[in-house]
């Protein structure tokens, strides 16, 4: 297979990312109670509507478009979204996510990977959000073992990569009482993991087709990162069964991202069939654009 890269590509610094996330865009049965939750309490702001979809996203960038009309909430069984991922700018600002989720009485998990500070929850419609701090100075290594993976922290503890987070010691990082304010400047889609139908096919779609590398294989899911220090931005799994059921017709139900963009970097090699607007292999349609500068 021939390679090639980019034109005008600019010089990468050590440990550059390869590739930032665009929007994400997901089907919802109803706008007006997506909107309500994406906006009051995950605390994106409206940027404007076209053609009926919502595009939210912090003051500066737009990080969602909600497109209604689904059929069904999420379903289980079927190939598509397991979360996106919410990353905030720094631990002040993942406070004050953890108490505006608190104060809305929200059902969620807080769980530490050391790696990363992360809180789970779903949406109206059952689609996986994660919020997430990067911590990876915490992490000293993770290798796969036969019970699981064993994540060694860094004053080299053995963790489970697993555990509760200490909400009381994020939540002392919280600045001040203002838990309306919306999402900074600086918060971004920093992962998507996906549920597939197969790995192989899939790992070589997001490795040799859109440049991602690999960081772990665990045999029922793959990680990818964009070579900078957090080793988590693409992921991929099983775990809805070997081969489900990919998109429905449309209108579709949930879960099913009608695509999510990303920005390869322009110094990394890729396949000369470029992987712009081309759908996955479980049908979740993926569009590229080259990178304009390097985060």
């Amino acid at each position: 297979m021939n390679q090639t890269a980019l034109p005008h590509a600019p010089a990468a610094p050590p440990n550059a990312e390869l590739a930032t996330f665009g929007p994400v865009h997901l089907d919802v049965t109803d706008a007006d109670r997506s909107l309500a939750f994406w906006r009051d309490r995950v605390g994106l702001q409206l940027r404007g509507t076209d053609d009926g979809a919502l595009s939210l996203g912090t003051e500066d960038e737009t990080l969602l478009v909600l497109h209604p009309g689904a059929t069904s909430p999420a379903r289980r069984g079927h190939a598509g979204l397991y979360h996106l991922a919410i990353h905030l700018p720094n631990e002040a600002e993942f406070a004050r996510v953890l108490a505006r989720l608190f104060d809305r009485r929200t059902f969620m998990s807080p769980t530490d990977h050391v790696f990363s500070k992360a809180i789970y929850l779903d949406d109206p419609d059952g689609l996986g959000l994660e919020f997430t701090l990067e911590t990876p100075e915490r992490l000293r290594s993770v290798r796969m073992t036969p019970t699981g993976p064993e994540v060694i922290d860094a004053d080299g503890r053995r963790r489970s990569g697993r555990d509760p987070l200490d909400v009381r010691e994020v939540l002392s990082h919280l600045p001040d009482g203002g838990l309306d304010r919306p999402l900074p400047a600086g918060t971004k889609i920093g992962h998507v993991h996906l549920h597939v139908g197969d790995i192989a096919s899939n790992r070589r779609f997001y490795g040799d087709g859109l440049g991602f590398v690999l960081a772990n294989d665990f045999g029922s899911g793959v990680d990818f990162h964009a070579n900078g220090r957090f080793k988590h931005r693409m992921a991929i799994n099983v775990w809805q069964g070997v081969a489900p059921r990919s998109r429905p017709p449309a209108p579709p139900p949930c879960g099913t991202s009608r695509s999510a963009s990303t920005a390869p970097g322009a110094s990394r090699p890729r396949s000369s069939a470029s992987a712009a607007g081309r759908r996955t292999p479980t049908g979740t349609s993926c569009a590229t654009r080259p990178a304009t500068r390097w985060c």
